[in-house]
């Protein structure tokens, strides 16, 4: 029998029903108490559900309503109340005259760079309202997205979000969610956490501008491995949204951009502010290769400084990270899985071979690095090596120094993040974050800043060797090109030869 016209709690009369799913149904109602239209989440219990299973969509339904209620904020669904229907728990929120992403997608095809990126921008708000407030989504996906008729953007269905504080209503092994939007590490087994909301927001902004997902196979599990281990074809129509999606579909959560960098980015191109690349001037290519200035260089020098590893416009991420050091990769150019770590150092046989255009170059003392072709090097002042790009605005610097600290995360913390605000105008935390290279602890560093005539990107990760010494790898480049400079990062990381004496 139809639900139409049927009074739920005795107060709420269905009057259409506008969308439907595996487990629910969604009305527009008519809220008889205050007379205004509301939408109402009805639940479906499939015949074939063993109770247990029956009592997990309940609570589920229940752990929905309390996540968006948490999260007060214009891009999220409001919730007014959850009430009891036939022994059934129904949500009711407000309602939202829309269409969602994906059916615009399906109807009208690819959006113009400028259009997902607004979008993209209240999806990155949402989330950031919702992480703030303990909430993980864990389904972001176009078909979650609202697109109201008087152009406002609601993420809605926290169907399946996590409240930090309480238990998981998973089976071990479980996956719950869309398999196209789960990001490489849940698929790994991985616990979520934000960056994993941040996955699916690049999958969801990359078919938005493409028209297809960038790791579409012909089954699930196809789709699946795809994600973990395949690099992806990168987006074609993107323009200025292209650094963004790249920087999302990093596959290593530790070197994915972070939401108020997403939401900076993308409100940069919503505002159409496209500054081209001005020619670099005289005193501007004479200093490039070494900003940020550094004053207590001793310590700094402590810290490996290397473009983000995670090269996604060719497709791959940081497959050293994570992985043990004596594991050779069969997928260089992607993540590869994750490991154990070893404290063994890498036979430089299981490393992988430097590629065209690319020369092994020494920088110090039994360490070298892979170098592109055509870059001049020069020895800064205490022996720092840096090879400069022939344009003098992107620098790679490289060194050792012994007993310089164990602990970098600390040290960038306490000393050296206050001196680079200190001496860089603009500086700005992308990420800084503790990981792992070969086996070993290590700290991340990502950041921008201002130069003369353009903002700047710099990237560092610190690790020491088993006799203490400390190996340093910096790159820096123009924000604005730092897509194209992630592969000089990601080969330099990950073709490091260190020869250890421990």
């Amino acid at each position: 029998m139809s639900d139409l016209g049927r009074l739920v709690a005795g107060r709420y009369l269905l009057v259409e029903r506008v969308g439907s799913g595996g487990m629910g149904t969604v009305w527009r109602a008519e809220d008889k108490l205050l007379g205004r239209h509301v939408a109402v989440k009805k639940l479906r219990i499939p015949s074939h559900l063993h109770d247990d299973e029956v009592r997990t969509l309940h609570e589920r339904t229940r752990r929905e309503a309390r996540s968006a209620a948490r999260i007060a904020h214009p891009n999220v669904i409001v919730v007014h109340d959850v009430v009891d229907d036939e022994g059934l728990p129904c949500i009711v929120m407000e309602y939202i005259p829309s269409a969602t992403l994906s059916d615009v997608l399906k109807e009208r095809g690819a959006l113009p760079p400028e259009e997902a990126a607004r979008i993209g921008l209240a999806m990155a708000a949402a989330l950031r309202a919702a992480h703030d407030a303990g909430v993980l989504h864990r389904d972001v996906k176009p078909a979650n997205v609202l697109l109201g008729d008087g152009g406002r953007i609601v993420l809605t269905d926290f169907g399946i979000a996590m409240e930090s504080g309480t238990s998981s209503l998973t089976k071990p092994g479980e996956l719950i969610g869309s398999i196209r939007y789960l990001s490489p590490e849940r698929l790994r087994g991985a616990e979520p956490g934000p960056a994993s909301d941040l996955w699916a927001l690049g999958a969801t902004l990359y078919q938005a501008v493409e028209g297809q997902h960038p790791f579409a196979r012909d089954t699930p599990i196809e789709t699946a491995y795809a994600i973990a281990t395949d690099p992806y074809e990168p987006p074609r129509n993107a323009g200025d949204l292209a650094p963004v999606i790249e920087g999302l579909l990093t596959k290593e959560p530790g070197q994915r951009m972070d939401v108020h960098e997403v939401e900076r980015r993308l409100g940069d191109v919503t505002a159409t502010r496209t500054a081209r690349l001005d020619p670099p001037t005289r005193s501007e290519r004479a200093e490039a290769p070494s900003p940020p200035a550094r004053k207590n260089s001793r310590v700094v020098r402590s810290v490996v400084a290397v473009v983000l590893a995670a090269a996604v416009a060719g497709g791959g991420a940081l497959w050293w990270l994570n992985r043990p050091a004596d594991e050779p990769s069969s997928h260089p150019s992607g993540s590869g899985a994750s490991a154990s770590p070893s404290t063994s150092p890498r036979p430089s046989a299981t490393l992988p071979p430097v590629p065209d255009g690319y020369q092994l170059r020494k920088a110090g003392s039994g360490f070298s690095v892979p170098v592109p072709d055509g870059w001049t090097r020069k020895t800064l002042d205490g022996g720092e090596i840096v090879y400069i790009d022939p344009s003098g605005l992107v620098g790679l610097r490289v060194n050792a120094i012994e007993f310089a600290g164990t602990d970098p995360l600390r040290h960038w913390r306490e000393t050296e993040e206050e001196q680079t605000a200190r001496d860089n105008p603009g500086y700005e935390r992308v990420r800084m974050a503790e990981t792992t290279f070969r086996g070993r602890p290590a700290g991340y560093w990502e950041f921008t800043f201002d130069g003369r005539a353009r903002q700047y990107r710099a990237a560092e990760l610190a690790f020491s060797s088993s006799d203490g010494t400390q190996y340093v790898v910096y790159l820096s480049a123009p924000n604005a090109q730092w897509h194209k400079y992630r592969q000089v990062f990601d080969t330099a990381a990950n073709g490091v030869r260190v020869s250890e004496t421990g």
